[in-house]
């Protein structure tokens, strides 16, 4: 690739191209790009809603259908929509092509419906692109090890976008949303949420994983690791072509990219959450392997952890998992009571977890006391408190998710001017 032909990565979702109105206007974002001179690829999703409706069709006719099935049946939602776009591309003068997984080849393991991706082989889009065409790829799919088509679960088009990217070895990924960037939180909470320009790999795959919708947790995970610039900015508003001196969405880079770090980088909040006590457990050696073990088998994944040791050799253990986890988690602590020994076990899944994310914390102290301070002026209680090096997560009751959000967001700066 010449050093003077920017190349570039263009994913849409679902949204993006819900109806062919919408997919004419991501052809008209794709062209423009072209004519700003740049290498195009495009990554879709299918048309908004098709994919639950192909699910539903699985589910229907058999709660326990077989998965390589139900990957054929789902990976048709963004074939159709590749195949659209194409047409709607070489309507305005544009060379274009649809390719799907298997003719790239993008290929997976065989984890049939959460496949991941293996690898990638770029050269026949290179060869592609250098020759003046618009390859159009349909997102989300790939090609397993026994040679069926595999699916990439929930989100999966943009890991297929910046995996995409990475073999490429594109300047950037555009990801078109609903949204026009990535915001310091949710801005239908907070008003005065600000736009962010840039955010590190790190706070992002933080953020992601911690509730916020924008981005997909693995594919921020793939970009931080293959060092992929991806920009996050809305298909709904019009302009022209971005490039690299005017980028109107958020840039997600990696840390060297940014001068100067803000304290915290912004809130995130997440209601998937359930809050598990096992109380009363002797208080001995292997007592935790116990209780956590059984979960594991269970493939119930266990977040916010706190013990508390009584007086009368017993312990309490408290921890969070998601919603959708929690009636697994409660046969499996059940059905291990003898080992255990537990005398009571309590649920709560009317809580939130809110989170404060940034790489400035690494450089100031106090970032903890300040939310702690915050949210007791607000009479909120703190139930469970987790850490990492760029972030502090609380577990607090569901109604107080908007007080919350709102004055630690005030509380650390971030409202716009």
């Amino acid at each position: 690739m010449s050093p003077t032909v920017p190349r570039i990565v263009m994913k849409f979702g679902g949204t993006s191209v819900a109806d062919l109105d919408r997919i004419r206007a991501v052809a008209e974002k794709v062209r423009k790009q072209v004519e700003a001179g740049c290498e195009v690829a495009v990554v879709v999703s299918a048309m908004s809603g098709v994919t639950n409706r192909l699910v539903g069709y699985c589910r229907d006719l058999s709660p326990t259908h077989d998965e390589r099935e139900y990957d054929s049946v789902v990976a048709t939602g963004e074939q159709v929509t590749s195949g659209l776009l194409a047409i709607a591309l070489q309507n305005l003068g544009i060379n274009a092509r649809s390719w799907l997984g298997w003719q790239i080849p993008l290929r997976t393991d065989d984890a049939h419906a959460k496949a991941r991706i293996v690898s990638i082989d770029g050269t026949a889009l290179i060869d592609s692109m250098r020759a003046g065409q618009v390859p159009v790829v349909a997102g989300f799919q790939g090609i397993g090890p026994d040679q069926r088509i595999t699916t990439l679960g929930r989100g999966g088009s943009d890991t297929s976008a910046v995996a995409l990217a990475a073999a490429l070895k594109a300047d950037r990924c555009d990801i078109y949303t609903d949204v026009d960037g990535i915001y310091t939180t949710d801005p239908r909470i907070v008003t005065k949420a600000r736009k962010l320009p840039r955010i590190t790999y790190e706070e992002m795959l933080e953020l992601a994983s911690v509730g916020a919708k924008v981005l997909q947790t693995r594919s921020v995970e793939l970009a931080m690791k293959e060092r992929v610039r991806v920009q996050v900015l809305s298909s709904f508003t019009d302009g022209p072509a971005p490039t690299e001196g005017h980028l109107p969405g958020s840039l997600v880079v990696d840390e060297d990219e940014i001068v100067e770090q803000e304290q915290v980088a912004g809130i995130a909040y997440s209601r998937d959450e359930a809050k598990l006590s096992v109380r009363r457990v002797p208080d001995r050696p292997g007592i935790a392997a116990a209780v956590f073990g059984p979960l594991a088998d269970s493939n119930v994944n266990v977040d916010m952890i706190v013990q508390s040791t009584g007086d009368d050799g017993t312990t309490n253990m408290t921890f969070t998992v998601s919603k959708t986890d929690l009636a697994r988690a409660i046969a499996s602590l059940e059905s291990h009571r003898d080992t255990i020994q537990y005398g009571e076990l309590q649920t709560d899944d009317d809580v939130v977890k809110i989170s404060v994310v940034g790489v400035g914390m690494r450089s100031h102290a106090g970032v903890a006391s300040t939310m702690f301070r915050t949210l007791a002026e607000r009479n909120i209680n703190v139930q469970v408190i987790s850490t990492s090096e760029i972030k502090v997560s609380v577990l607090i009751a569901s109604e107080y998710t908007e007080l919350a959000v709102r004055a630690l967001h005030t509380a650390y700066g971030l409202d716009a001017a």
